[in-house]
């Protein structure tokens, strides 16, 4: 809730529903959503967030703001979880689809890491990454900058020759498009692109959630000019 760029943007309300709810309706539409956890800080301002998941039934846990990494660390111990996906809580249209498909390679190979976000090829937003959880607790001690904490897992991408990282991609680059909402612009654009949809916005995947942005985008524009 502390954003700096946009303060309590995880609670934003577009069209009667927050922000964060987008995020699990969608991860919950996953065949391997079924347990989601929101990992949030012990900060105040985030009290917001822990009674929003109260209402509605979410596992919740609450850690160090500073140190994200330490959080996760925490909640793959407290729920013995073998393996997690880590979504973010700015990317209320992440494609469940995604999170599938990461999940099918991550189960069929060998991997420390399946992410598409080593090379992007898909828009910021429909970011998804599978660490297995001993790999994770045994690199954790290592994680020592404040970069590395708040980003969980860029210690793994600046080191990739100790980690076993396979990273999927789009057949077409979406790389440039932003669908995660880090801003006021950002959050004015998806609202644009959720009153297009006509039907349950988990039934958009990323092709057509790129071509809602592109016409929402236009829209935007305009309304800026």
């Amino acid at each position: 809730m502390g954003s700096t760029r946009f303060p309590g943007k995880a609670l934003y309300e577009v069209k009667g529903k927050a922000l964060l709810q987008y995020v699990i309706e969608r991860v919950r539409r996953s065949r391997y959503g079924g347990h989601p956890v929101i990992a949030t800080s012990c900060e105040p301002s985030d009290d917001a967030i822990f009674d929003f998941c109260r209402r509605f039934g979410l596992e919740v846990f609450r850690g160090p703001l500073g140190d994200v990494a330490g959080r996760f660390e925490e909640v793959i111990r407290r729920y013995g979880f073998d393996a997690f996906v880590r979504v973010c809580g700015d990317s209320p249209l992440i494609d469940q689809a995604l999170i599938d498909r990461g999940c099918d390679i991550f189960d069929r190979g060998d991997f420390d890491i399946v992410t598409n976000t080593l090379h992007r090829t898909y828009p910021r937003g429909q970011s998804v990454e599978i660490v297995r959880s001993d790999v994770f607790r045994r690199t954790c001690s290592e994680i020592k900058t404040a970069e590395d904490s708040e980003h969980v897992t860029r210690f793994f991408y600046r080191n990739p020759h100790r980690f076993k990282i396979y990273n999927f991609q789009s057949l077409e680059d979406y790389g440039f498009m932003q669908l995660s909402v880090d801003t006021p612009e950002d959050m004015e654009l998806f609202r644009l692109l959720v009153l297009q949809m006509d039907r349950p916005h988990w039934e958009y995947d990323v092709e057509a959630l790129v071509r809602l942005y592109r016409s929402a985008k236009r829209k935007a524009d305009v309304a800026i000019l």
